[in-house]
């Protein structure tokens, strides 16, 4: 009997649903939640596949995450991938796949953070050239971490002024700065196993339980097919399992905008019903899979390119 272990924080109705569904199958393979308390550096994990969905949020999870990995455990998603990734080098992975996505420039920190002093930063122009900059992003843009999630400290900006305000406010935080994309309409994929994608129309201006149900449909069949095979091809080159990727329409062309939420939100609130038995219907299959059939370099993963490759 293989065991699957769930590691979540707050949320409830996924994992319950996605426990509950695992045993129901009775496929060999019974599923609980993580059970943590210090780990041992040569401890072998007791659960042959875990999914991860609150490491990005707690220190020591992600170290035991990797240990877990090294020790023969099948980890969803990848925390070698997930914690080297930033949002501003996959927005350049993604232009270099053929995708569109917006204009985006990384910034240096507004704030040094503690010990470190102009004298250690000769390597930095200062000041910026903001005219420059704006004058290829143009206005409005969007200011926002370049690592992180749950839209914590965006800023959609109109002007000079607003810019530099929001920039002040983000203190020790490396941002981005990236074109604001006036969509049509806009897509969210949710993504488990890599090319299983549901493409749903969503709208990230209505309340959040409303996001999903009452978001405009007409979108071409041609037009989402395409959105489906760039989020295939994003999640491939990402190794992402669990993921969503968002698609901003314009003028018939798909730009991606946010596809690194390696513990994206699957509460069932969130989503419509069918939505939500969907990806509790394949993530349930993709973790009895690993248990039963993980990577052949799971079984000795001494080298980093065979840890990312896993």
């Amino acid at each position: 009997m293989k065991t699957i272990g769930l590691l979540v924080g707050r949320e409830e109705t996924f994992p319950d649903a996605l426990i509950e569904e695992i045993n129901r199958r009775d496929a060999g393979c019974k599923a609980e939640y993580v059970q943590l308390e210090g780990t041992p550096h040569a401890e072998v994990s007791r659960y042959s596949v875990i999914l991860d969905r609150i490491s990005h949020e707690v220190t020591y999870y992600q170290t035991a995450m990797k240990v877990a990995v090294l020790n023969g455990c099948v980890v969803i998603n990848n925390p070698f991938w997930k914690l080297a990734d930033d949002k501003f080098f996959g927005t350049a992975l993604v232009s270099k796949l053929g995708i569109a996505v917006p204009k985006s420039v990384a910034l240096p920190n507004y704030q040094n953070v503690e010990g470190i002093e102009p004298e250690s930063l000769g390597n930095l122009k200062f000041p910026l050239d903001w005219e420059g900059i704006m004058g290829w992003i143009g206005f409005p843009a969007i200011l926002k971490p370049h690592w992180g999630g749950g839209w914590k400290s965006v800023d959609k900006v109109e002007n000079m002024e607003e810019l530099f305000d929001a920039y002040h406010r983000s203190k020790t935080l490396c941002m981005m700065l990236q074109e604001f994309i006036n969509w049509d309409h806009y897509v969210r994929c949710i993504c488990i196993g890599q090319d299983n994608i549901n493409p749903v129309p969503w709208d990230p201006t209505l309340p959040h339980h409303e996001r999903y149900s009452k978001a405009r449909c007409d979108i071409d069949p041609a037009l989402m097919q395409t959105i489906v095979e760039q989020a295939q091809t994003l999640c491939r080159a990402l190794g992402y399992d669990m993921n969503t990727v968002e698609f901003a329409i314009k003028d018939g062309v798909p730009y991606a905008i946010d596809f690194m939420n390696t513990a994206p939100d699957l509460d069932r609130n969130s989503l419509t019903e069918d939505q939500f038995l969907w990806a509790v219907d394949q993530m349930a299959t993709l973790l009895i899979d690993r248990a039963h059939n993980p990577p052949a370099n799971t079984k000795n993963p001494m080298r980093w390119d065979q840890m990312l490759s896993l």
